[in-house]
């Protein structure tokens, strides 16, 4: 994989926010969120408001969001 993390804006609840992920990550949220029907906002919205901000940045739960997504097309 090559080149860094991407920032790019997202608008969740209201307000933005910025994100940083690698391309392959943005393209498969993309994709996600278009199989799902929903804007990427609402869809980033969905997952902020069930992870622990404590111990999980936004960009580490879209990760695990979109690696979980994929696995579960697997099983």
């Amino acid at each position: 994989m090559s080149g860094g993390p991407i920032k790019r804006s997202l608008t969740l609840r209201g307000h933005r926010t910025s994100v940083s992920l690698e391309e392959p990550f943005w393209q498969a949220f993309r994709a996600i969120a278009e199989a799902q029907e929903k804007p990427i906002n609402q869809l980033a919205a969905e997952i902020d408001v069930r992870r622990d901000p404590e111990s999980e940045g936004l960009a580490s739960a879209i990760r695990v969001f979109v690696l979980r997504w994929y696995q579960a097309k697997l099983d």
